[in-house]
């Protein structure tokens, strides 16, 4: 027989999952409880009392009344037969005991037979004495009282009065099984474990008291704060609990948090104004443990098929016990006929039994029967409640308005009704878990971790001086915006990169020398006073962006934004081609700055055409197909189309009667005739053709006059032609890296030449006419062929620059001594070669150059 504990333990939860278990599952359990004592109880009456005690019925109990009795003892052994029916009729009518039956001790007696038919035999003799008739006296002794009793008990009982406790037993032990089948489950136990462990720790959280006991207000002191400004802030700090508590992200939180006053009744706020760096990290964690558990649990439905499955069960299984026990009820009697057929053992057909325990059995069924009832009627009621609503959908629309966490999402599925469970318990639960769900929740959190760990100390340490000397930041990767960041009113230049969730508030107004953004991978937001401020005062704008949706929409409006650099991706199919917002209000823009994979130059571009100076498309390979928007584009100096894939000139560009710089670098551009329309460019100086495939200059360039700029490096030129030298304006000529095998006499007719590139060529000698250009600066003559430099290099007296290694030279000439403002710094040569040079000239070339330079510039 099972213990009491062993059954309980069927029964047995931890107690961390009662958060998940309503009213009628707690009720139900208890039933089940009361039903399994009901079922212990009767089955130990049952092993301990139950007995039955049958006597014979006489065949001539009918006429015994009409015949008086005939005295007298019969002689007849207990093993008596009578031969005839006439004797057996007789023995039936007048047997009787003459003495006391022997008992043996070795005959087995069942219950308290033996202890009744004692005290029946010794009441006999004074009763044969009195020779009472109220009774009639039978042939059977105590071994075949004991037969015929255990013979009844199995035939003339009915099968429920043996069985009902062991029933009921089972019964109650199914009913706790499917109780609590979904606790154990393999497959639901796992993620019910998690969430209430999660859900332990959300309740637990510092945080969670901090957020619900600051939100409340938070809103309407966050627009207090746009319309104030950052010197209100202590104030509503040391205010009432009406107020609330300051926002989690303002940088004066730290220096009021023990002015609350003794009789508010917020006092436990300035407590949690601060949290510790283990409860930020402990919060943090459980933010990511949300965000992955909601992931992993709203997916699917499991949990709530199981529970509705087990509560069919539970209530198909109270229709299946009501049924049957309410037919059995009514048969358990206290009287009882038996017919066992064995009258060849007994001599007699039919007893008459009664049933000691048929009372209390039927007054127990009619507990189990009740409890069974009340028990299905609240499996009825928790079926109507999960049939009554939607339990996989929760809204936390109530938190929403509560809390003014109002991002807080609505869950699903086995979310939801896990969520429903737990508001069934206490609803305080889910309302402190929600916190967990809101992602504002979650950046106010950063913020408050972010501001304690960048402090303005540490700001000020990270501040350097780039190339154009002014002050600049550079924040990489964190989770927001440090508020103390807006304190360092003499930055100049302010670069924020991978910030997923930056803000912007309004105290960037006390950055008046703040006049360059960078925004890398970093979609900000910006309060309105802070929009004001950037529209009216930013300059220069950096956006490095993967889609275009992460260019925020207030780029669009600066007005006085005078330069737009946009780096990412332009051309996908979910942006249209080209997913830029209209310029149009961006009416002082002059520098526009694109790297992307364009295939055709934006037509939104055309919105500021009129205004721009400067056009700059930097392409990762995509081919530049359509150009036609070029043409309105009047006013642009400076264009640059590099790696577009361009295999000749556009043109469009012969409209641009304003173009000076043209730089048409990492294109595929094979043959350049079309440089004949550039006469038409009366303001062309700067021409950039690098990094291409031409093989050959056409001479019409020289009808390109103003041209003051030629780069050809990077291309596969074989010679100069004689139109090149033409150009007598030119003041910077770069061949580089091509195949030029000799440099044509008529170089010195370039006059005005100040830079010279020739490195990576094959060329062997140096003409003497290049020595003419006595305005050359740089004169790069690297890695190519040549053996000797002429001493007329003396000539070249403003020469700063002169590159030469990688030659077959075996000494530099001594005439470099003349070279007055050329130094050592500026001489790129093999170390062995510089030493063959003259001491006093090597004492020349390493002079301090600063007097030198101020004298000779």
């Amino acid at each position: 027989m099972f213990t009491l504990a062993e059954v309980a333990s069927l029964n047995d939860i931890q107690p961390t999952y009662r958060i998940l278990k309503p009213w009628w599952d707690v009720f139900m359990d208890y039933l089940a409880v009361v039903m399994l004592m009901v079922a212990i109880f009767a089955g130990t009456m049952q092993l301990t009392k139950d007995q039955v005690v049958c006597l014979p019925v006489l065949q001539s109990a009918v006429n015994s009344k009409a015949q008086p009795s005939i005295p007298g003892n019969a002689d007849v052994t207990p093993g008596f037969e009578a031969t005839t029916d006439q004797d057996k009729e007789m023995a039936m009518r007048t047997v009787s005991f003459e003495s006391e039956p022997t008992i043996t001790p070795d005959i087995p007696l069942s219950r308290t037979t033996y202890s009744q038919l004692q005290s029946t035999v010794s009441n006999q003799e004074p009763k044969n004495e009195k020779q009472d008739s109220s009774g009639r006296k039978t042939n059977l002794d105590y071994q075949q009282y004991v037969f015929i009793n255990q013979m009844c008990y199995h035939l003339a009982l009915p099968w429920y009065s043996k069985y009902f406790p062991y029933l009921a037993l089972i019964h109650t032990i199914i009913l706790m099984v499917s109780s609590n089948f979904w606790f154990k489950y393999p497959k639901t136990c796992s993620k019910i474990e998690h969430f209430v462990s999660i859900l332990g720790k959300c309740f637990e959280s510092p945080w969670t008291t901090k957020a619900l006991s600051e939100t409340a207000c938070e809103d309407s002191e966050e627009n207090k704060q746009r319309l104030t400004g950052a010197q209100s802030l202590p104030k509503h700090v040391s205010t009432s609990s009406d107020e609330g508590s300051p926002s989690a992200s303002t940088p004066m939180i730290t220096k009021t948090g023990f002015k609350f006053s003794a009789e508010k009744p917020v006092i436990e706020v300035p407590s949690m104004t601060i949290l510790d760096k283990k409860d930020g990290e402990q919060a943090k964690a459980l933010f990511e443990k949300v965000r992955k558990f909601r992931a992993h649990v709203e997916d699917s439905d499991l949990i709530y098929k199981l529970y509705v499955v087990q509560t069919v069960i539970k209530t198909v299984k109270f229709i299946f016990i009501l049924c049957y026990t309410a037919n059995f009820v009514n048969e358990i009697s206290f009287e009882h006929n038996c017919k066992p057929k064995v009258e060849h053992l007994i001599g007699y057909k039919e007893f008459e039994c009664t049933h000691n325990m048929a009372y209390m059995l039927k007054k127990l069924l009619i507990s189990y029967i009740s409890l069974i009832c009340v028990y299905g009627f609240v499996c009825l009621y928790t079926l109507f409640w999960l049939f009554r609503i939607p339990l996989k959908e929760y809204s936390f629309e109530k938190v929403r308005e509560e809390s003014s966490f109002s991002d807080i999402p609505d869950v699903k599925n086995d979310f939801a009704f896990l969520l429903h469970m737990v508001d069934q318990y206490d609803q305080l639960y889910s309302k402190r878990f929600g916190v967990f769900l809101s992602e504002v929740s979650e950046n106010k959190l950063r913020e408050i971790s972010l501001n304690h760990e960048w402090t303005f100390e540490k700001l000020r340490q990270h501040v350097s001086r780039n190339a154009q000397d002014k002050q600049e930041l550079h924040l990489f990767m964190l989770s927001g915006v440090p508020d103390a960041v807006f304190d360092l009113t003499d930055l100049d230049v302010l670069k924020l990169e991978l910030i997923p969730e930056a803000k912007i508030p309004a105290k960037i107004s006390q950055m008046t020398n703040l006049q360059e953004l960078h925004l890398c991978h970093c979609p900000a937001k910006v309060e309105q006073t802070a929009f004001s401020f950037l529209r009216d005062n930013l300059r220069c704008l950096h956006v490095k962006f993967t889609d275009v949706a992460e260019i925020p929409a207030w780029v669009y409006l600066l007005k006085n934004l005078r330069e737009l650099y946009l780096i990412g991706n332009l051309n996908s199919e979910n942006n249209k081609m080209i997913g830029l917002e209209s310029l149009r209000e961006l009416r002082h823009l002059k520098i526009l700055h694109v790297k992307s994979n364009l295939t055709k130059v934006p037509t939104n571009i055309t919105d500021v055409a009129p205004h721009l100076t400067k056009l700059i498309i930097h392409n990762d390979g995509t081919k530049l197909v359509v150009l036609n928007s070029l043409k309105k584009m009047m006013n642009v100096a400076e264009l640059e189309l590099q790696n577009c894939e361009l295999e000749r000139i556009p043109h469009a560009i012969f409209s641009l009667s304003n173009l000076q710089d043209l730089d048409l670098k990492s294109n595929s551009i094979r043959t350049i005739e079309e440089v004949i329309s550039f006469q038409h460019l009366k303001r062309l100086t700067c021409l950039k053709l690098w990094h291409n495939k031409i093989v050959n200059i056409p001479s019409s360039i020289t009808h390109v006059k103003n041209l003051e700029s030629l780069y050809l490096s990077n291309n596969k030129l074989e010679s100069l032609p004689v139109a090149v030298f033409s150009l007598q304006k030119l003041r910077c000529l770069d061949v580089s890296y091509n195949s030029i095998a000799a440099i044509p006499v008529e170089i010195g007719l370039l006059q005005n030449l100040q830079h010279l590139h020739i490195t990576g060529n094959k060329v062997d000698m140096l003409p003497k006419q290049l020595f003419k250009c006595v305005k050359l600066r740089t004169l790069s003559l690297g890695q190519n062929c040549i053996t000797s430099i002429p001493d007329k290099i003396g000539q070249l007296v403003q020469l700063t620059h002169l590159e030469l290694k990688g030659n077959c030279l075996d000494r530099l000439p001594a005439m470099l001594g003349q070279c007055r403002l050329l130094r050592k710094s500026g001489l790129v040569v093999e170390d062995h070669l510089f030493d063959t040079l003259p001491s006093e000239v090597k004492e020349v070339l390493n002079q301090d150059t600063s007097i030198t330079f101020a004298n000779g510039i």
